[in-house]
């Protein structure tokens, strides 16, 4: 390694700010576009594994440092493992775990998007609860361009968008701009780039004033029932929302909802 690589494997792959409830998780490796290598998928489900638990962590924001996102898997490192079936095997495995913990942590995740968010990058963003992008941000699922057809990107993908404009995106590895990913459903909203960090406070602000049990209970409800047929979905969501009526937070909710005042959260 020279002098360069040196520093930069000593620096954290992700940094982690705690600001009254908002826990920001960054991709710390801006200089390549952050990519998902074998060390930074570890790294993020470490993180992840870590906010499972953490009672003053209300809602996390998942961003990428430097110039862009989050460019994908790391294409050095899978080359140089190109013949090693068990290591693509464990690449891929370990990713799509990481990818289902975003799914399964009580706090909802809010992607910062900026720059480019490519391949497994665009997946990221598809996995999170909810994602804001700068107007310049870019988007593609462009292995197709290198030999690689980007499968495990797209079931997230295919989530947000559907069958023909994920099938769009992996036939032609195009890039598609921050408006068109809006308008086809992987965005909930594209400010400028100077409003990011403000657009991305306010939502995880409304988030913050709701009942933070209330709002795990939610999430845990929604992408249980997301891929069952509609009778289970049914089944799932109606059982959950019987628990949640017998919970003191729907007391207050209704009880301050009714008196016309603001709610006060049961202390947790």
């Amino acid at each position: 390694m020279n002098a360069s690589e040196l520093a930069a494997a000593e620096r954290p792959l992700v940094l982690r700010r705690n600001d009254r409830g908002v826990v920001t998780l960054t991709l710390n490796r801006g200089e390549r576009f952050n990519p998902l290598s074998t060390a930074m998928i570890a790294a993020l489900e470490m993180e992840l594994d870590a906010l499972r638990g953490d009672r003053t962590a209300r809602v996390v924001v998942l961003a990428g440092a430097g110039r862009g996102f989050c460019a994908g898997h790391d294409l050095k490192e899978m080359r140089a493992h190109s013949g090693d079936k068990p290591w693509q095997q464990k690449l891929f495995a370990d990713c799509s775990r990481m990818m289902v913990k975003m799914t399964e942590i009580p706090q909802p995740i809010i992607g910062r998007v900026h720059g480019i968010a490519t391949a497994a990058g665009c997946q990221l963003v598809s996995m999170c609860d909810l994602a804001v992008a700068s107007d310049e941000a870019r988007f593609a699922l462009p292995g197709v361009n290198v030999g690689i057809f980007c499968s495990t990107p797209a079931v997230g993908v295919f989530r947000n968008i559907g069958r023909k404009r994920s099938m769009e995106m992996l036939l032609t590895g195009e890039m598609f701009d921050a408006q068109t990913a809006l308008g086809w459903g992987l965005l909930n909203r594209v400010v400028p780039s100077g409003s990011l960090d403000a657009e991305v406070s306010r939502l995880a602000g409304i988030i913050l004033a709701r009942s933070g049990k209330v709002v795990a209970t939610g999430k845990r409800a929604f992408y249980r029932q997301i891929d069952q047929p509609l009778e289970g979905a049914y089944a799932t969501t109606s059982e959950s929302m019987t628990l949640s009526m017998l919970e003191p937070d729907a007391t207050e909710g209704i009880d301050a909802f009714i008196e016309k005042r603001p709610a006060r959260w049961p202390e947790r």
